[in-house]
């Protein structure tokens, strides 16, 4: 749509210019910038122009530019990632679980759907499940670090000040050769996800199972090694932030996430069994 409250556009070309004015804001993929009004924005600084490498394998693991499309990132895993790196599994179930055609994958950008903060948000799940750092550039010339988990506060809100700007998401070694699953369901066939449940299990046994879409916020919860089925239930029955909304009760997804938990639990317990003999 027209956003006709902005009057400039201007490229970044280096971190200086990543100085906002008044009334400016970033934009990469903009799938949802342009989807609707923007009150009080008067400018949009372009972040592709960086040009950003939008995967880098490194010694600790893989590095995903915050420009960096959903598009690029299923063709990256599904045709260019090690094959050690099974946990990457995940990303095309993840992008399914988000309400948006494969057209908007094309534009729609890695960072972008973190940095929207959207209980549902694919790229949330995701990332969160494998343990995702968030590299911020900070406005004075520093960086921070956070857990892509923990940068996610609320339901469209993060941790982020004004004038910070998400570099990368750093997914560590570790959790990308593990094994991974997901459960999702929706109150109408096509609609969004009520509730997804996202699961890991590490070489070392450790476990962590992940509720996004019913909580307003990620919750994750970590296993020493997989939980039998009572404690997996009273730890996601207990977990905070269920919500009520035109897309499902907060005691219905409760419920569910409980039911898909479980699920994934069996799964993983069979694949041990399956190994053991």
């Amino acid at each position: 749509m027209d956003i006709t409250t902005v009057t400039s556009f201007r490229p970044a070309r280096s971190r200086a210019d990543l100085a906002l004015a008044p009334g400016e804001v970033v934009i990469a993929g903009g799938t949802w910038l342009m989807s609707e009004p923007q009150p009080g924005t008067t400018g949009f600084v372009d972040l592709t122009t960086l040009e950003w490498p939008d995967l880098e394998v490194t010694d600790e693991g893989l590095r995903i530019a915050a420009t960096c499309t959903i598009a690029r990132l299923l063709d990256w895993v599904e045709g260019e990632a090690p094959s050690a790196w099974t946990s990457l599994a995940l990303a095309r179930p993840a992008a399914d679980a988000l309400l948006a055609s494969f057209k908007i994958w094309n534009t729609a950008t890695v960072g972008g759907n973190v940095c929207q903060a959207f209980a549902a948000g694919a790229m949330i799940a995701l990332l969160s499940t494998l343990d995702a750092t968030a590299l911020i550039w900070t406005p004075d010339g520093g960086e921070r670090r956070v857990a892509v988990a923990n940068l996610v506060i609320d339901d469209a809100a993060t941790s982020l000040a004004p004038g910070e700007v998400v570099r990368a998401l750093d997914v560590p070694a570790n959790a990308l050769r593990a094994r991974v699953g997901l459960q999702k369901i929706a109150l109408a066939e096509l609609g969004r996800s009520g509730a997804v449940v996202t699961a890991r299990v590490d070489p070392d046994g450790s476990a962590v199972f992940v509720l996004t879409a019913a909580v307003r916020r990620p919750r994750v919860l970590r296993f020493a090694r997989v939980p039998g089925a009572g404690e997996l239930r009273d730890a996601i029955a207990s977990a905070s932030d269920f919500y009520t909304d035109p897309l499902g009760s907060a005691d219905w997804r409760r419920g569910v996430s409980v039911v898909l938990a479980e699920r994934l639990r069996q799964g993983f317990v069979l694949d041990r069994r399956e190994d053991a003999a």
